[in-house]
């Protein structure tokens, strides 16, 4: 059997190789095979990564909202908080409300307030139109 030489082309992928993993320490950075384990596992974790990232950025600012909206002693919990929030059609999201909380916690409780004049007109509004539906059910069964 005639010898048969690979020529350039293993060579040029382990160099590919070598230039990614060249930061790597030990028998990361020389190695062939331990290479491109590390290079995998390495591709690996920065895909897993960078999901993991917007999660832990979100937990910061609840964290953050959190402490301060207990500290101003505006609700008692988060959850309330983000609930009237939502109910008084007040379009912040968490990353703003964190930068609001941590730069200018009187603005927040300014904001607060404005949560609390939206939900009381809206649920007296809403009591109004449960009594009124309520009222016309009763007109309707004796009529």
């Amino acid at each position: 059997m005639t010898r048969i030489k690979r020529g350039y082309i293993a060579r040029r992928r382990r160099t590919k190789m070598r230039l990614f993993s060249s930061t790597f320490r030990g028998a990361h950075s020389r190695l062939t095979r331990t290479m491109t384990q590390q290079k995998t596992r390495a591709l690996g974790s920065a895909s897993r990564d960078r999901s993991r990232k917007k999660r832990d950025f979100r937990r910061l600012w609840i964290t953050r909202i959190n402490a301060v909206i207990r500290e101003i002693k505006i609700f008692h919990t988060y959850s309330v908080f983000i609930h009237n929030l939502r109910k008084s059609h007040l379009l912040l999201n968490r990353k703003i409300l964190a930068q609001i909380a941590i730069s200018n916690p009187n603005f927040l409780s300014t904001i607060s307030n404005e949560i609390n004049s939206k939900v009381n007109s809206l649920s007296m509004i809403s009591n109004f139109l449960s009594n009124f539906q309520f009222r016309r059910i009763n007109l309707a069964g004796k009529g």
